[in-house]
């Protein structure tokens, strides 16, 4: 999408404004929005406007004077599907394909355990689904802690687990 004022640049600004009851929306470039006073200080971000590459860069410890760190040969890997860097995903913000999630898996983990706590999304449960929820997430736990008491040959483990499994299953009929 072109900037609805000069036409040449993307818009990357977008602006919503609800005066009286009636809201007008329209798209506009950095440099059209800087002109028209429609970029505000972020006083979070130290007076400087709101920019989603610092944010990215910022979280993947990759901020230098130019906003990115050089590339690096890992910066440099590459997703066998869509082509796309890693160094291409910190500027962009965004993927190129699914399988861009695998190719960047050791770079992304620290990153999502950094931001959500974990590496799965577990999202918020309703009320009436959530005895359910925390049901099935317990016995998903201790389906992976049984397998790894095989694993382990920890038998006995693996027999308290199984049966704890066991009853759980029993009481959700």
């Amino acid at each position: 999408m072109l900037c609805e004022r000069c036409h040449e640049r993307p818009a990357t600004v977008h602006v919503t404004k609800i005066i009286n009851g009636v809201q007008t929306a329209y798209h506009l470039c950095e440099v059209c929005a800087k002109e028209q006073g429609e970029v505000f200080p972020n006083p979070f971000l130290m007076g400087s406007p709101f920019d989603f590459n610092k944010l990215l860069s910022g979280l993947l410890n990759m901020e230098s004077s130019s906003g990115f760190a050089p590339v690096t040969t890992q910066a440099q890997q590459r997703c066998g599907t869509c082509g796309m860097t890693y160094n291409q995903f910190t500027q962009i913000g965004r993927f190129g394909c699914p399988d861009c999630y695998d190719a960047f898996s050791s770079r992304l983990e620290p990153l999502l355990r950094r931001i959500q706590n974990g590496l799965r999304h577990t999202g918020k449960v309703p009320g009436s689904a959530g005895e359910r929820q925390q049901l099935a997430r317990r016995l998903e736990q201790l389906r992976r802690e049984l397998q790894q008491a095989v694993a382990q040959e920890q038998f006995e483990r693996a027999a308290q687990l199984r049966d704890e499994i066991r009853k759980l299953e029993q009481g959700a009929q």
